[in-house]
């Protein structure tokens, strides 16, 4: 039952204002890490050894901080644009609304992940690939996607029970 002055997920205005702060918060400080990592790592000259002549595992170490920093800065875009989506749903009136059954999404979920867009249970069959982010399943793919992870749980037990 959702209450008056609440969105689709439930959320009052000021929970949904503090979301949003915390969101906001939270696309800044990545930013700023982001644009930290590019300009020590990428604008940066190679290992200063002006003086000493160049050493392949010089370049080797260089390269590897390069692709890590890179790989680092990839992840952060990524969680950018879950934070913009975030802020884009709060926009709609649909923050806090499982997307994948359309429920509404526990507000502590909502705290430890503001940027979630699903369940828990939904976030874990998501990860195994059982639907996409752009499509709801129905409720007995969801029904089959739990009977699934509770048979692995139960596969892990009776084979450690085994052993």
């Amino acid at each position: 039952m959702i209450k008056k002055n609440t969105n689709k997920g439930g959320l009052t205005p000021a929970e949904i204002k503090s979301f949003r702060e915390s969101l906001l918060e939270k696309r800044n400080e990545i930013l700023i890490n982001v644009l930290t990592m590019e300009d020590e790592t990428l604008h940066r000259a190679r290992t200063d050894l002006s003086n000493m002549p160049f050493h392949m595992a010089d370049a080797g170490s260089d390269n590897f901080e390069i692709d890590n920093t890179l790989c680092l800065i990839d992840s952060e875009r990524k969680l950018l644009l879950e934070i913009e989506d975030a802020l884009e749903r709060i926009e709609q009136g649909t923050y806090g609304v499982c997307e994948g059954k359309n429920e509404q999404i526990p507000k502590a979920r909502l705290e430890a992940i503001p940027w979630t867009r699903y369940c828990l249970n939904c976030a874990s069959l998501a990860e195994k690939g059982a639907f996409t982010r752009q499509e709801q399943f129905d409720k007995s793919d969801y029904e089959q996607g739990l009977e699934e992870q509770n048979g692995n749980f139960n596969n892990t037990d009776e084979e450690q029970n085994n052993n």
